[in-house]
């Protein structure tokens, strides 16, 4: 089967400890050509991405029965999807899992968990294989159903062809929530991150802890765990948790100079780790 390549600007655009990464507007490491494309995406998903499209996709994708397969499956199966956004390695998705997986098992050793964490946080990009479009699959994401914070990539001005921000019930800044009402009553735009989030709660054989349900959620919320945004919208548990998020985004840090994991000889341990918190084949 060909490739499905995937633009995925946040793979570009980390923060890490350099305040050059995530400049959406003068990238001097990627192409002119590149930068529009990952504009147009982010125009279309702060166009299209409304209340009533979330709502749409969740009860569609939350249905879970497209595919039932294992995660080590699932893994093969995104073996298909190459980053697009890194013009110098052409390389399928399935080692960014590993080599992520790695990085948090050398630091952290003693916490299966998060290991199995770092192998699967971004299964939901089989989106794309599905034939989502890839502005409601890769890139940052953020609450629909109330006023989107100036921090969001291209800023507010990108959602003014939305029809939300026209609309009086969700063009305030509690909009359709809240205040402190927490972030498991908030609706999140659809991408990668919530599919995967709806696969781990739809699935009863998952034991994975709150934590890695966090992490596996909001990995691509930069407006909260890296700008301090919606705040206004979180309970005790989600600052709680917060840290924990934190502590994954330094892991899923994309390096080039990175050598290439083994994945055979990786495989038996990580498999070891699906038998004990996702065992056996789950719904998709």
């Amino acid at each position: 089967m060909e490739p499905v390549f995937i633009i995925d600007p946040s793979e570009l655009y980390r923060p890490e400890h350099n305040q050059d990464f995530r400049n959406f507007e003068n990238a001097s490491n990627t192409s002119d050509e590149h930068m529009v494309k990952v504009k147009r995406l982010y125009k279309n998903m702060h166009t299209q991405q409304t209340v009533e499209y979330v709502k749409g996709k969740q009860k569609y994708w939350g249905k879970l029965d497209k595919k039932v397969m294992t995660i080590m499956e699932a893994l093969e199966f995104v073996n298909q999807l190459v980053d697009e956004s890194d013009p110098d390695i052409a390389v399928p998705n399935i080692y960014h899992a590993y080599q992520t997986a790695e990085r948090i098992r050398e630091k952290h050793p003693d916490k299966e968990w998060f290991h199995l964490v770092g192998l699967i946080h971004d299964l939901g990009k089989i989106l794309a294989i599905w034939n989502e479009p890839q502005w409601c699959v890769v890139g940052d994401t953020f609450p629909v159903g109330c006023l989107p914070s100036d921090s969001i990539v291209y800023g507010r001005q990108s959602f003014v062809d939305n029809v939300d921000i026209k609309n009086p019930k969700y063009n305030t800044r509690l909009g359709m929530y809240e205040e402190n009402c927490g972030l498991d009553k908030v609706l999140m735009s659809w991408g990668h991150d919530e599919y995967m989030y709806q696969v781990c709660r739809g699935n009863k054989q998952c034991k994975l802890p709150l934590e890695a349900l966090y992490m596996i959620r909001f990995h691509s919320f930069y407006p909260w765990h890296t700008n301090s945004e919606y705040y206004y919208l979180c309970n005790t548990e989600d600052i709680q948790m917060l840290s924990w998020v934190k502590e994954f985004n330094q892991f899923d840090l994309y390096s080039k100079s990175d050598e290439l994991p083994d994945i055979e000889a990786l495989k038996p341990y990580y498999q070891s780790l699906i038998d004990k918190y996702f065992p056996g084949k789950i719904k998709w």
